[in-house]
């Protein structure tokens, strides 16, 4: 397992940093697939965001016939949803935990920190995020499932926390009735979760990026 390590992206203004936004990738990718996207947001006034993109280590992927390749947790089968290590799933949610422990460390408010993730990068997302003791400021889970809604223990300081999930209709990779399952698990469990849908297939489309900056917006603003 190598070494993982973060892609961080300053406030463009050279102001400090007052708000932070995690991205995860997906499977196979690393931090800079999304760096592309930071430049089409439309960040609120004032609001001096730091993002923070982490690689995920490389793991053998038994779905993958055991190829190597940056990977959150390794997916052992995928009939009928995601056969997920859950072990390895709850390691890396414990680092994006630290991650953002680190940021309100340095001073940013937990409430101006959002955590958003793509495919397995969302699932992380979801776990991370809605096991965290302190209050976050929303979690924008994109193209992705629930990956272990068992063991998922809600922290109540989040409990409340506004949550985007968006899909693409043609989606071959992550159904989308697969990633409609977690959010009404979610919904069961109390949370409120709104869940856009996009045609288009596992990807981003222009009309999702301009429901992000609106998302960013309205937490953030």
């Amino acid at each position: 397992m190598t070494h993982p390590s973060e892609l961080i992206i300053e406030p463009s203004s050279g102001k400090p940093a007052n708000a932070c936004v995690f991205i995860l990738h997906g499977l196979g990718a690393d931090g800079h697939d999304f760096e592309p996207l930071v430049p089409q947001l439309d960040l609120p006034d004032g609001a001096e965001v730091r993002f923070i993109m982490p690689h995920a280590p490389s793991l053998a992927v038994t779905v993958n016939n055991g190829m190597t390749m940056p990977a959150w947790y390794d997916i052992l089968s995928v009939d009928l949803g995601r056969k997920v290590d859950t072990a390895q799933l709850s390691r890396s949610a414990r680092r994006i935990q630290r991650l953002i422990q680190t940021q309100i460390d340095q001073g940013i408010d937990s409430r101006r920190i959002i955590i958003a993730g793509f495919s397995q990068g969302g699932a992380v997302a979801y776990q991370a995020t809605l096991t965290f003791d302190q209050p976050l400021a929303g979690l924008l889970a994109m193209s992705t499932y629930l990956a272990n809604p068992e063991a998922l223990v809600l922290a109540e300081a989040n409990r409340a926390l506004p949550i985007e999930a968006h899909h693409g209709t043609a989606d071959p990779v992550v159904p989308e009735n697969l990633g409609y399952q977690g959010v009404e698990a979610l919904r069961r469990a109390g949370c409120t979760v709104e869940f856009r849908r996009y045609e288009m297939a596992h990807a981003l489309c222009p009309a999702q990026i301009d429901d992000i900056s609106r998302f960013l917006d309205a937490r953030l603003g």
